[in-house]
């Protein structure tokens, strides 16, 4: 969708064309539902957060003003939304003898270095498996910056913007859930080696 052509879809939208709103949703929607699948890790809540996220986009659509593509403000909706249901559900799951984890691991820093996306690393199932259990894994800053910035393939002002957050801070977190999701790899990798050497 052209900027031209989104513009004016917001404009019909806000003068109260329905059609023009549904139109933004059709063009919009799969992206936002896999964002959801990638944060919430399940199709009944990747579902309720696209839905929740248009209704939300709906009664703030006045306030949206055009300083960003509407894909960027409708992203920015849903990740903070997801963002608040991943916090939620992790405050149900803690208890008291399991306080909440709210620092990275400790990092190993001798690994093989990862010059692009991650996730375009793997090619069999069983990498992109483990890959995908390491990012669920990420603390929830971490795996929202890696989804949005790795994954969804978004610039790095339009993650910050969607996030509230300074660009460095962009930066720095893309680079820690990398050195994360490398640590996890390596000691996959490490643990098969020993069963295979075992083995033999």
């Amino acid at each position: 969708m052209g900027n031209n052509e989104e513009r004016k879809l917001v404009k019909k939208a806000k003068e109260g064309d329905i059609k023009a709103f549904e139109e933004l949703i059709r063009l919009t929607s799969s992206r936002i539902y896999n964002l959801g699948l990638k944060l919430l890790k399940n199709k009944e809540d990747a579902a309720d957060l696209m839905q929740e996220t248009y209704i939300r986009a709906y009664e703030k659509l006045d306030s949206f003003r055009g300083d960003a593509a509407f894909s960027t403000w409708i992203y920015r909706i849903a990740t903070n939304l997801a963002l608040m249901k991943m916090r939620k559900d992790k405050t149900k799951k803690v208890t008291l003898d399991q306080p909440e984890e709210t620092s990275m691991p400790s990092m190993v820093t001798e690994m093989p270095d990862w010059t692009h996306n991650p996730a375009n690393y793997f090619k069999n199932n069983e990498m992109k498996d483990l890959l995908n259990k390491a990012i669920d894994s990420l603390p929830d800053k971490y795996k929202s910056v890696f989804v949005l910035r790795d994954i969804e393939g978004f610039p790095i002002s339009e993650v910050a913007e969607m996030l509230s957050i300074s660009q460095p801070t962009v930066k720095t977190r893309s680079h820690r859930s990398r050195l994360y999701l490398r640590e996890k790899l390596v000691e996959y990798f490490s643990s098969r080696n020993r069963q295979v050497l075992a083995g033999q």
